[in-house]
């Protein structure tokens, strides 16, 4: 299973021709695992919900996109999948899949590229396939699923976008806010955080930290913790209570975004780094800054073991 993803899109859009997402939309069914096909009449052949990559967007937001306009699916992404590449007229093109729960909604065909959506099961879907890279990502969900790693909810560190610069501040260090750069970030910040849609957010009371998912709140209505022991201050003190914070979130069971600051960092990922294996741990930021402003972690948590992270990604807002 992969470990890390790139967020820098140019770097990416320099070795691909096209960059498209998708997701593999999945439900279970008396027990039984199934799957969620499309077919496209332009190609006349079954495949995944996915399309391009539109300007401004991150992989994330493309994958939600797509889904919704493809077969009318609400999703929140799951666990990341293998890309695949395979070579178009014009040149090699990237595809990145996401696990996700189907929301209990009927999906309905768009009526233009898919003309019809098949719930089936994994054996099944691997015969109706036409493109044979497609089996790949179907391969890694089903072996998710039967190692428990297929149900999850996300556990999301944001660390805080671009505040005015401290040199030049004034007032009270809690009360420094976004610089205009900033105040950009978070929105974009909003459109991240929408892929996966925590319906809870904890973050420090600092005045960069709560302006950075004001955003998201704003359209997403999550429930909002105040957290002091995520602030700077706080955590030079007493950075036990900074790491009891975080491992409280484990408790909750629920989708979470947690909002704090460069400092802090080092002590959240030294939490989430006890509840993951080796080769997660070892796709964690190590070095100061450890996040850009802006920049989070989506961690992966099983809902069968609400304390081991099964998947480790790293995005940055789309920068304009």
């Amino acid at each position: 299973m992969p470990t890390k993803r790139d967020a820098e899109q140019a770097a990416t859009a320099t070795t691909f021709s096209v960059l498209a997402a998708g997701a593999l939309c999945w439900r279970e069914t008396k027990g039984a695992l199934e799957v969620l096909l499309i077919h496209r009449p332009r190609y006349d052949d079954w495949s995944w919900p996915k399309g391009k990559m539109d300007p401004g967007e991150t992989m994330p937001e493309t994958a939600v996109r797509e889904v919704w306009e493809e077969v009318g699916l609400a999703v929140s992404l799951g666990i990341p999948l293998s890309d695949i590449e395979y070579e178009v007229n014009s040149g090699t093109k990237l595809v990145r899949y996401w696990a996700a729960k189907s929301d209990g909604m009927k999906p309905k065909p768009d009526g233009k590229e898919v003309d019809a959506v098949r719930w089936c099961s994994p054996e099944e879907a691997l015969t109706l396939l036409s493109n044979p890279s497609d089996k790949e990502p179907l391969e890694e969900l089903t072996t998710a699923a039967t190692r428990g790693e297929l149900a999850t909810w996300p556990l999301i560190v944001v660390r805080h976008a671009k505040a005015k610069p401290r040199s030049s501040w004034t007032k009270a260090e809690g009360d420094r806010t976004l610089a205009a750069t900033g105040q950009r970030q978070a929105l974009a910040v909003r459109e991240l955080l929408l892929a996966w849609r925590p319906g809870r957010v904890v973050t420090s009371p600092w005045a960069r930290c709560v302006a950075t998912v004001a955003p998201y709140a704003k359209v997403a209505h999550p429930k909002i913790k105040q957290v002091s022991a995520l602030t700077e201050a706080s955590h030079q003190r007493k950075p036990a209570k900074t790491a009891a914070a975080i491992e409280a979130i484990f408790d909750k069971h629920v989708p979470v975004a947690v909002c704090t600051h460069r400092p802090v960092l080092p002590t959240v990922l030294k939490v989430l780094a006890q509840h993951m294996p080796a080769r997660l741990r070892n796709s964690l930021p190590d070095g100061d800054p450890y996040l850009a402003p802006g920049e989070l972690i989506v961690c992966h948590v099983s809902a069968h073991n609400n304390s081991r992270i099964v998947s480790v990604e790293t995005y940055k807002p789309f920068d304009d």
